[in-house]
C-alpha cells in the first residue's frame, strides 16, 4: 500500500497529494514519514528556486538521521519531491537571500524539501556546482493547480506564504 502525503501552500489555499517512493528511496521516505506523525505538519516559509528554475522549497532544522544519497537526480521532472541536506555554511552566501542560519534557528545541518512543478530544471549552483537531490515522492493529484500557484509565487513574491507537508488523511 502506498504512503501518501499532502503538500500545501496555505495563503494560496492549494494542496496536492504525493506518493512516497518507498522502493526507490526508502531511507529518505522513512525520514520524511517519521517526521510527520499523525496530525503533525512540517511547515515553514517558502522560497522559489533561483537557480533550478521551476522549484519551490522550504528549509527546516535537521530532523531524524540524514538518509544519505539515494535515488538522486540533477534534472528533476514536474511532480518530483526532493530532499537536500546542507550545512548552514553552505547557504551562508547573501546571494541566497537569507541569513547564515537560514531562519531555521540552527547553525548545523539543514533539510531542504523541494517541489518541482515544471520542466527543464537543472540542479547546479554557482557556488557549489552540481547539487543532486534525493527524489522521494511524486505528485499524483493537484499538480496543475500547484504549478499555477508556484508560478504566482515566482511572479508575485513569496512573502507571507508557507510550504507545508503532512500525512494524507
Amino acid at each position: 500500500m502506498s504512503r501518501l502525503i499532502t503538500v500545501s501552500l496555505a495563503k494560496r489555499g492549494v494542496t496536492c497529494v504525493a506518493r512516497l517512493l518507498d522502493a526507490e528511496a526508502p531511507r529518505t521516505c522513512a525520514a520524511v514519514w517519521d517526521a510527520l506523525p499523525d496530525g503533525k505538519t512540517l511547515s515553514a516559509p517558502v522560497f522559489h528556486g533561483k537557480y533550478a528554475r521551476n522549484e519551490i522549497y522550504t528549509l527546516f532544522p535537521a530532523f531524524g538521521p540524514d538518509p544519505g544519497s539515494e535515488n538522486t537526480t540533477v534534472t528533476p521532472i514536474p511532480g518530483d519531491l526532493c530532499w537536500f541536506s546542507f550545512d548552514s555554511d553552505d547557504l551562508g552566501n547573501p546571494a541566497y537571500g537569507y541569513e547564515n542560519t537560514t531562519g531555521t534557528g540552527t547553525t548545523g545541518r539543514i533539510v531542504d524539501l523541494a517541489l518541482f512543478y515544471g520542466r527543464n530544471n537543472l540542479l547546479i549552483n554557482g557556488d557549489q556546482g552540481w547539487v543532486p537531490g534525493n527524489v522521494f515522492g511524486t505528485i499524483t493529484e493537484g499538480l496543475e493547480e500547484m504549478a499555477a500557484a508556484c508560478q504566482d509565487l515566482w511572479m508575485g513574491g513569496v512573502r507571507g506564504e508557507t510550504l507545508s507537508f503532512a500525512r494524507a488523511a
